[in-house]
């Protein structure tokens, strides 16, 4: 990483947890969860932050929290004037700070919503959920909305809590799940659906998908006034107007194809499966 990008991310670590770093004016920020090395973030957002500096007439600087929780921690306190992140941590981010005004949602190949998969191997007698019961299934993150939450929620919803599976473990990634069901190791598991389809030729089979949810998105800081709320907002629903616009966004996730209006209500489905499993847990403890 060149030494400008090392103290750019240095110093957004410090920021979001709250110590000083000391800045020569007073640039808006731009913050980012962790879900790829700061290096390959900066690359992902810099033509975004260079496209709001310019639309803006006032610099936009990118802040890469250390984790998800940080993240979360400084939209919900202002710390950051605009934030990426996904829909679970929105949900976990109004669920403790209230809402936050929303900018724009992402879609991928002209869609707004993005789904999981319950796998199997190809040569599995494994048709339905209710089948799984007794069976060894893999998850990945225990935070991923794909590949642990949402397949937690349609197991519970198909009658199966995880003490009746025979075996089950957390992964850490799509992939390990793929490769953990293409083995042989277990018997399902749980994967979004590009990972399915980067495997299914490989031998795995859809037992069934995951309900749609709603995609990444844009926030502001409650802070911010409404006008230049307005205006960010409208700069990202323009990015799909042009070409520079369009190669910003296949910088910040390939299949992009434009920017959305977003409302709080789009993510109900997934609050509503959040609470369930919430209840679920209390049930079992």
């Amino acid at each position: 990483m060149k030494f400008a990008q090392f103290v750019l991310v240095f110093c957004g670590v410090l920021l979001v947890t709250g110590l000083p770093c000391a800045v020569a004016d007073t640039p808006l920020l731009l913050g980012i969860h962790p879900y790829k090395t700061p290096s390959r973030l900066l690359a992902a957002f810099t033509p975004l932050a260079d496209y709001l500096s310019k639309g803006l007439g006032r610099r936009v600087e990118i802040r890469i929290s250390p984790d998800y929780q940080s993240h979360i921690q400084a939209i919900g306190e202002d710390r950051l004037d605009i934030a990426y992140l996904g829909p679970a941590s929105y949900i976990a981010l109004t669920e403790k700070y209230g809402e936050k005004p929303l900018l724009a949602k992402q879609v991928i190949h002209g869609k707004a919503t993005f789904r999981g998969a319950i796998i199997a191997r190809s040569d599995s007698t494994i048709r339905s959920l209710a089948e799984l019961k007794g069976k060894r299934f893999a998850f990945g993150d225990p935070e991923s909305t794909m590949s642990s939450l949402l397949p937690r929620y349609m197991l519970l919803q198909a009658g199966i809590r995880l003490e009746d599976l025979a075996a089950y473990r957390f992964l850490g990634s799509h992939n390990n799940v793929a490769l953990g069901v293409l083995s042989g190791d277990f018997d399902a598991g749980g994967v979004k659906e590009a990972v399915y389809k980067k495997y299914r030729a490989k031998g795995l089979k859809l037992v069934t998908y995951t309900p749609e949810i709603a995609e990444h998105l844009f926030v502001a800081s409650k802070r911010m006034d409404r006008s230049r709320v307005k205006r960010i907002g409208n700069l990202l629903l323009a990015l799909d107007k042009s070409a520079n616009g369009r190669k910003i966004m296949e910088a910040i996730k390939p299949g992009m194809t434009a920017m959305v209006r977003v409302k709080d209500s789009d993510y109900q489905t997934l609050r509503d499966i959040l609470r369930t499993l919430k209840r679920a847990d209390g049930d079992s403890g």
